[in-house]
């Protein structure tokens, strides 16, 4: 059961406990409505007992807040490097991605995400889940009224690599991806293995066009990311996007190739 961990949710527990006391409700009735006992409910809000997601979760349907506790806990364990490109990504009306090695974020099955967020030996179990559901909250921006136009390059590496015992969750991925890339504002496009090196093997990128008409680019690292407005490194970004844009197969010609990879992970 994945916890949150100190500082994080010594706040989320005293937010619940004024929620639950302006709403009136004593412990045993927030716990009824929560799925938790009483002295389980006094536990937590004397930090005696873990805050875990499960619980937060509980809150949330017993104060019929619409889920505000989880997303303040999505909210507030995201990297603060992360942050500048999160709000842009939300606000964007365009987003290109590269991705050498992974599906992007924006694309990621929960069970992809929690096994690629495992990879870091330096996350809890709670802050995994945390993040998974960060990443999935991510991805309301392409169902709303409105979504971005966003097209998507990624290798042909990424789609064909999966551990040991992992192929159930790769296929599944690989479907998910193919479901999303039939929507008329996607379009996602796979750069094939016998382009052999191009300049896209240095890393990945992501550029955000704004409302205001202006561009805005990331960088991730083993160390977090950077986010990129100078006109001079958008420059750059923008003839790295294009080098990997004209090597990638059209869009039919990709999504078959998805298609005849998902085949093989059963």
């Amino acid at each position: 059961m994945a916890e949150v961990p100190g500082p994080l949710a010594g706040f989320i527990v005293t937010e619940i406990r004024r929620a639950r006391g302006a709403a009136g409700m004593t412990q045993e009735a927030f716990g009824k409505h929560a799925g938790f006992s009483a002295s389980h409910v006094s536990a937590v809000e004397g930090r005696t007992r873990a805050l875990t997601v499960d619980f937060i979760r509980g809150a949330d349907r017993a104060l019929r807040n619409g889920g505000l506790f989880e997303r303040l806990v999505a909210e507030l364990g995201t990297p603060s490097w992360f942050r500048p490109w999160l709000d842009a990504e939300r606000g964007a009306t365009q987003l290109r991605y590269f991705e050498p090695t992974l599906i992007p974020g924006l694309f990621q099955t929960e069970a992809y995400a929690r096994a690629v967020l495992r990879l870091d030996p330096c996350l809890t179990d709670g802050e995994v889940e945390r993040r998974v559901a960060a990443r999935m909250e991510r991805q309301e921006i392409l169902a709303r009224e409105a979504p971005p136009r966003v097209v998507v390059v990624t290798d042909e590496s990424a789609i064909r690599r999966a551990g040991a015992g992992a192929e159930k969750m790769m296929g599944e991925q690989l479907r998910h991806l193919l479901d999303c890339a039939e929507r008329p504002t996607i379009n996602v496009h796979v750069v094939p293995a016998d382009v052999g090196l191009h300049a896209g093997l240095s890393g990945p990128l992501s550029l955000a066009h704004l409302p205001d008409g202006s561009w805005l680019g990331h960088l991730e690292s083993q160390l977090g990311g950077d986010v990129v407005d100078r006109p001079a490194d958008l420059d750059t970004l923008f003839e790295r996007w294009e080098g990997v844009r004209t090597e990638a197969l059209p869009r039919r010609q990709s999504m078959n190739l998805i298609k005849e990879v998902a085949t093989q992970w059963t």
